[in-house]
């Protein structure tokens, strides 16, 4: 059995019983310099410091070793990695308070209210929310500053921007201002043990967000579409989609954001627009890869779970590329604009079935005094799961 013991700010001292006890009965405990320097001379266990990288240390653990861990280990903790790799039948877990219900209790925010968000190894703008209140788990410093300056450059400057440092222990304190204000003059004494607690502003929450949010060229799959688009797709957590001919990002960016843990790699042929695509994943803090042209840039990407063609459906073999590396239960959904590209999701349809729609919806437009219908242009969808 491998015991986790989490421990805060508050050190030894601060810990259950049951949990000083397990630490006090230890031949071995492994953990980072500064949780082991916690322990007092009590512990006799041989201390042993987490190697960097780290995760192949975990994967050679033997049974019978203890492992301290920073809070609650179950919370983007170690706790969660050794679950994974040994099962919870060889795992025993004893936590300590978390930092983010920490931060909760000092802000008055309900936990169940507040989203929590690690960046301890995740990119930095995967923090960044059009509304709402998170606390995120810093990786150092660092931190602090860089959160509040992407805030401040996709226009969230405002957001109410909480650092809160050595949580729980003596040296605990808080700091307060926007992140417009943190980002212009950031302090320079931060803990390297911190969270810090957002209140994004201003809220624009939105299901499906209008075209005037994303960076385009006018080559972007237009706000109605897209929510049909998304809802021919079905993202599931944690899926991975293909957005092919991108455009904008749009699809990849709404799929990513639409399920905990989805996420999308966007080929795009023009330099232009791959730029666009990463920073409407900034703006929208979420995880899209995005590479070049398809199918050339498929070679090394993970296997999606379904493919979105909204763009170079008449490119030959295209379709026929995304088909096959498509899963047994994939999904595909291709949007046709024009008579050729048409003519091919047809024959496809014909092929081997699927679902085939024609969208058209019209615009209320001033007709001199009155007003008139005027129409967009016409989308057929073919949506179809791999059997």
């Amino acid at each position: 059995m491998i015991v986790v013991v989490g421990i805060g700010a508050d050190g030894f001292e601060g810990l259950a019983p049951a949990a000083q006890a397990e630490l006090r009965r230890a031949s071995v405990i492994y953990g980072s310099r500064r949780q082991l320097e916690m322990l007092d001379e009590t512990v006799t266990a041989q201390r042993r410091e987490w190697p960097s990288p780290m995760l192949p240390a975990l994967r050679s653990l033997p049974a019978g070793v203890h492992v301290l861990a920073s809070g609650d280990p179950m919370l983007h903790g170690v706790g969660g990695t050794l679950m994974r790799l040994f099962g919870p039948h060889r795992v025993r877990v004893l936590p300590h308070v978390s930092s983010f219900a920490l931060a909760c209790a000092r802000l008055g925010w309900t936990v169940h209210d507040t989203e929590v968000i690690s960046l301890v190894t995740a990119e930095p703008h995967t923090a960044i929310r059009r509304g709402g209140r998170a606390v995120v788990l810093s990786r150092d410093a660092t931190t602090p500053a860089t959160l509040a300056r992407l805030l401040a450059d996709t226009g969230r400057g405002e957001s109410d921007f909480t650092v809160l440092e050595q949580l729980g222990g003596p040296a605990e304190r808080r700091r307060d201002a926007t992140a417009a204000q943190w980002a212009a003059g950031p302090p320079t004494d931060i803990d390297d043990l911190n969270v810090v607690a957002v209140r994004y502003l201003p809220d624009e929450r939105t299901s499906h967000p209008p075209d005037d949010a994303f960076r385009h060229d006018g080559q972007i799959t237009k706000h109605t579409i897209r929510a049909v688009t998304i809802a021919a797709l079905a993202p599931r957590p944690g899926e991975l989609l293909w957005d092919v001919g991108s455009g904008s990002g749009s699809i990849a960016v709404e799929w990513s954001a639409s399920q905990p843990g989805c996420r999308a790699v966007a080929f795009e042929r023009d330099e232009g627009r791959r730029d666009r695509i990463a920073r409407n994943a900034v703006a929208f803090g979420v995880g899209v890869e995005v590479r070049g042209r398809a199918p050339e840039a498929f070679d090394g990407a993970a296997q999606p779970a379904a493919i979105f063609l909204g763009g170079g459906l008449t490119q030959p073999g295209l379709i026929d590329a995304c088909f096959d590396r498509l899963p047994v239960d994939g999904r595909l959904v291709a949007n046709a604009v024009t008579v050729e590209s048409e003519a091919i999701v047809a024959q496809w349809f014909s092929r081997i079935g699927g679902d085939l729609r024609r969208y058209q919806h019209h615009h209320g437009e001033p007709l001199g005094t009155f007003t008139g219908w005027r129409p967009a242009m016409p989308v057929t969808q073919w949506a179809v799961t791999k059997r």
